[in-house]
This record gives structure tokens, sequence and C-alpha cells, in this order.
């Protein structure tokens, strides 16, 4: 049983019921869907997918819907090949260019060439062609080109260090709010967030939308800015959790920098007892190869050292040749890590949250070590008594009884800990007898096995408290 979980992005190139349950015995906990592409249609199919297989196999996995955000992207009606000292002309999509015997490409955001100056560069394709602007002619930018290659139509542009005026939350994620929200998903990730007061106003348009609390979607901040590193304390605050995505920041930082901003992140996300997630081009060779390089399973591993919550592929499980193949190959590089003596942890991990709460579920994991528990065995209605069991990152199953199935699914995205949804009618102190029940039938536990029970439901005013060291029978 791995702790690290695994975020899967679902595509084209595994989207039936028989990939999805392949996907999810190979050990894919979260399923991904990239609003950025594809169809309302196909995403609803999609859902309906992950949602039916998982149920069918008892599985709890979390649906996540990635927002594009206010991306830039090229809009010509040809691709063209540009090389090295190239002019190259930059309009707003929907003005008139002068005809000129130049090359001409078009931005799909209007309003943003008034905030670009001289000398600033656009990276077009993840920063594989790179244009500097020479002059800005206020109708349309004239840049020069650095770095050659051919300019394909719909292909992402970053332009590092630029202050551009333009909504977070654009017109087209609050249509596929709406939509996500209409199809219960389980978090919801906001893409290039500056700053705290972006995810506010997330959640302000999902709690007019949804008046019942307990099923709202949690917020995954999307961390691919330089805004987002200056200002991480206040969105790690307003986040339920983050996300590293490594290829925009690599584009908009020095990339020498983003694995020592990983390790930050990390660092400072378990602080602040938010999960996180590692993501971008973790294991990108299978997107066309069988195995992955030695430095992908290094990256990989190094996550996990790091003790993030989640791994994520891309590309591989969407688009590539081995979606199937990319999952089981990062959860058996997960195994072997959490397998050897670097996945340790040696010193209670840095905690934000000093409450008697903590003091309850530390006594729990030591008395779990000192009793060489094969698992500690919770109730928690709203998943916060997971999440701090979760922080201590110990050696024993995490196993959580709960009466909510969206936090059951939520509970994907926390490292080790696995969720049982039960009937909410049913008592809750026969919960975890239940639990413990169905745990055996799933070959988690055996008899004779050692259980420390804690009882925790949500931070909001009600008691948890510790019961003690429970035989299995």
């Amino acid at each position: 049983m791995k702790k690290t979980k695994i975020v899967a992005t679902i595509g084209p190139a595994a989207e039936s019921e028989k990939d999805l349950e392949r996907m999810i015995k190979a050990g894919m906990n979260v399923a991904r869907l990239n609003f950025s592409h594809g169809e309302l249609s196909w995403h609803r199919t999609a859902i309906k997918r992950i949602k039916k297989v998982s149920r069918r196999l008892g599985a709890g996995v979390g649906i996540l819907a990635d927002l594009q955000g206010p991306r830039i992207r090229i809009r010509i009606d040809k691709e063209v090949a540009v090389k090295k000292g190239d002019i190259v002309y930059v309009y707003e999509i929907g003005t008139n260019m002068k005809k000129s015997k130049s090359i001409s490409i078009f931005l799909d955001k209007k309003g943003i060439i008034k905030d670009l100056n001289k000398n600033q560069e656009i990276l077009i394709e993840d920063g594989l062609i790179r244009l500097k602007i020479v002059e800005n002619k206020k109708s349309h930018l004239e840049t020069k080109v650095i770095d050659a290659g051919t300019i394909k139509n719909h292909k992402g542009v970053n332009i590092p260090g630029a202050d551009l005026e333009i909504e977070v939350i654009t017109g087209k994620d609050r249509r596929d709010l709406d939509f996500v929200l209409e199809h219960d998903i389980d978090f919801v990730a906001l893409s290039f967030v500056k700053n705290g007061k972006n995810i506010k106003k997330l959640r302000r348009i999902i709690r007019s939308k949804i008046r019942n609390n307990k099923n709202l979607p949690q917020i995954i901040s999307k961390i691919e800015r330089k805004e987002a590193i200056d200002n991480l304390d206040e969105i790690l605050e307003e986040s339920d959790a983050v996300m590293v995505a490594r290829g925009d920041l690599g584009i908009e930082m020095d990339e020498s920098r983003v694995v020592i901003l990983q390790k930050e992140i990390i660092y400072r996300s378990i602080r602040a007892l938010k999960p996180v997630i590692v993501a971008t081009q973790m294991l990108g060779s299978m997107e066309s190869n069988p195995r992955p390089t030695r430095a992908e399973v290094s990256d990989v591993s190094n996550a996990v050292i790091d003790h993030a919550d989640a791994v994520m592929l891309s590309g591989e499980s969407a688009t590539g040749k081995y979606p199937i193949e990319s999952v089981a190959t990062m959860s058996e590089i997960i195994t072997r890590t959490e397998e050897s003596a670097y996945d340790d942890v040696y010193e209670s991990l840095p905690c934000d949250i000093g409450s008697d709460y903590m003091l309850v579920v530390k006594s729990a994991c030591e008395l779990a070590k000192s009793f060489n528990a094969e698992a500690i065995c919770m109730i928690s209605l709203s998943g916060f008594t997971a999440k701090l069991v979760s922080h201590f990152r110990p050696d024993q199953k995490i196993l959580v009884a709960t009466n909510n199935e969206r936090v059951c699914n939520q509970l994907s995205l926390i490292w080790g800990a696995e969720g049982y949804c039960f009937d909410r009618k049913e008592k809750l102190e026969n919960f975890i007898d239940k639990m413990i029940k169905e745990a055996k039938n799933d070959k988690k536990l055996k008899k004779g096995d050692k259980v420390v029970m804690v009882l925790g439901r949500s931070p909001e005013g009600e008691k948890m408290r510790l019961v003690g060291v429970k035989k299995v029978i």
C-alpha cells in the first residue's frame, strides 16, 4: 500500500471504463481532467465513467477539474517556421494588421499589448521559441527571433516579468466551473494564481452556487508564477491544497531554481497542513517510450523523499503511448522509495498549528510506533483528523471511516490516507469496527494486528479523543 498518491490526467490515450479500471488498479488515486482541452461533452462522459468504475471497485478515486486560467495562446491560420534574426509582428486577436512581408502572429487575449515593453521576451511552446520585443508600436509589437522553431496554432505563450491586467478567473473558467459544480467534482485547480485574493474570489463564486458547505469541492492553487512564490504564505492560507506546476514555473523563473523552489513549496505546504502535488514531466519520456529515463525515476523518488502528498502524470497518461504503464511505473517507484530508509521521518515535521488536536494526533502516532501497530484507525467526518495524522507521515496505514462520499474521495489526495464510506443512517460508533472488517477483507489488516483508534470529526467545535490500542480479531 503506497502512501504517496498519484494524480493521473485522463485523455484520449486511456478513457474507456476498462482503461480507467486498469489505471486505478495500477495506482491512480486522483483523476485529473484538463479543461484546457476537450469539449464539455467529452468531460461529461469521462466524469460518469470515472465515478462508475471507482464505485464499482470501492476505490474512492477523487476527480480534479483543472481550469485553464488566463493562458495566452497563439492564433494563426497555418504553422510558420521562423529562424534566428527574423522579424515577427505580434498583434492581439481581432485587430487589423498592416500589410507586410514580415511574419505576423496573433495573441488570443485583448488588452495585453499595452502592458509590454521593449526588451521583454515572449516565449512560445514552453519557451522553445523565444521572441524579443524590439518596439511597442501600440497597435502591435515588433519582435526579433532569438530562438528559432515552428510556431503552431493554439500553443501556449509566457511573458516572464510582465504585469498583465488579466483576470485570473476567465469567462471560460466561469463556464467550465458551472459545468464542474453541476457534476459534483471533488477538487478544482486554479491556474496562474497570483495571491490569496484569487482563491478567495473563486471560493466566493463556488459558495454562491453551492449553499451546502459540506459538499464544496476543495481548491488547489497551481504555483507557476513568480507572484505566487512571493505570496506563497497567503496562498497556502486560503487554499485547500497546492500544486507545484513546474512547467510554467520553469519558464517564468530561472530553470535552475525550480528544484529548490519545489522543495521549499513542499516544506511550507507540510508546515501549513496543506496537501501538495508535484507536477509536470515527471515521467515525460514515457509519452513515447515504455520505460522512463534514470533521471525521471530519480525525480519521482526525490518528490517522495521530500514527503509530497502526490505526484502527477500529465501527457504521459492523457495522450501518451503507455498510459497504464506510466501509472504502474510511478507506483513502483513510489513503493520502492517508501520502503527505503531514505523516506524515513527522523524528526517531527514542522507545523503551524499548535492545538489540542495536534497533541492528540501526535500521541496517537507515537502510540502506534511504540506498540508496532499496523494501522491508525479513525472516524473523520470532515477529513481534518486524517490530515492531521497524515502530517506526521507515520509508518502505519491511515484508515479513515466517514459518512460523506465527497470527504472519502478528497482523502485520495492526502498522503497515506485511505477512506471507507458508510451509510449516514448508521451509528458512528460502529464505523471503526465495520472499517476494520472491510480492511481485513481487503488484506490490509489481518487477525492479531494492533491498531490505534482515534475518534475525530472536524475542527469546528467537535471533540477529538484518543481511544487506545485494539487487537484485530
